[in-house]
């Protein structure tokens, strides 16, 4: 099976990665890349890093190498707090919109199963205290969810981690970004206390190249969200067995 996969430098696309390197069932990754991927030295039999400047276009040459994939994992993403308004609503919805009209004309005759990384807090619905993540990733999944409905061959779900957990997944410690003191502490004091919140890196990433191999039909489970497409953090636990 052929899978594309984005963000492969992050924390959860390394997750991601590390999971699809070591699935039979996965014998071709292509992953859009503004950058070379450390965790592929070794393992061009079966990924390759195809350098993508521009994530709002896809030239044909490109498509003609994708023709054949069956599914995306899209963990392309940035913090609110890295970027201005205009950048992260960028990177956040048009980049995610603009794969997705790609991607469903590699072969509409057969499904194309999208699988958009958003996260706990997105929502359709914001109010005045709706921070912005939550307001743009809650327009992307809807846009998502649109072009579902007028695009019948492409199948997406959304699945939204919680506090993105990498200190048991040691295979990815080399080709993460360097994690902040803090966020170990806050991640211990979440086991504690909120450990629902917690969403480990390896589970994740398995789950999430599970979704991405399937034909996109409508997931079952009273913590499934928006008719079979939405995977909250609790169905991920739950998924996960944790």
């Amino acid at each position: 099976m052929h899978l594309i996969l984005t963000g492969a430098t992050g924390l959860v696309g390394a997750g991601v990665l590390q999971n699809m390197l070591a699935m039979k069932e996965v014998s071709r990754i292509s992953i859009l890349s503004r950058r070379p991927v450390a965790m592929v030295e070794g393992h061009e039999d079966k990924a390759k890093v195809i350098i993508h400047k521009d994530f709002k276009s896809y030239e044909p040459a490109l498509l003609e190498e994708l023709k054949d994939a069956q599914g995306c994992v899209w963990a392309l993403g940035v913090s609110q707090n890295a970027v201005n308004k205009t950048e992260y609503y960028e990177v956040t919805h048009e980049y995610p919109l603009a794969a997705a009209e790609a991607f469903s004309k590699l072969h509409p005759e057969s499904p194309f199963t999208f699988v958009f990384v958003s996260g706990e807090g997105a929502t359709q619905t914001p109010g005045m205290f709706t921070p912005l993540f939550g307001k743009v990733k809650g327009e992307a999944e809807q846009s998502l969810s649109d072009f579902h409905k007028k695009t019948p061959n492409f199948n997406p779900y959304i699945v939204r981690p919680a506090a993105v957990d990498w200190r048991k997944h040691p295979e990815i410690h080399p080709f993460i970004p360097h994690q902040a003191m803090y966020k170990g502490a806050v991640l211990t004091a979440f086991d504690t206390v909120y450990k629902s919140m917690v969403t480990p890196t390896r589970p994740l990433g398995r789950i999430l190249t599970e979704l991405a191999m399937s034909k996109g039909v409508p997931l079952e489970g009273n913590d499934i969200l928006n008719e079979g497409r939405t995977v909250p953090n609790t169905a991920i636990k739950r998924m996960a067995g944790l």
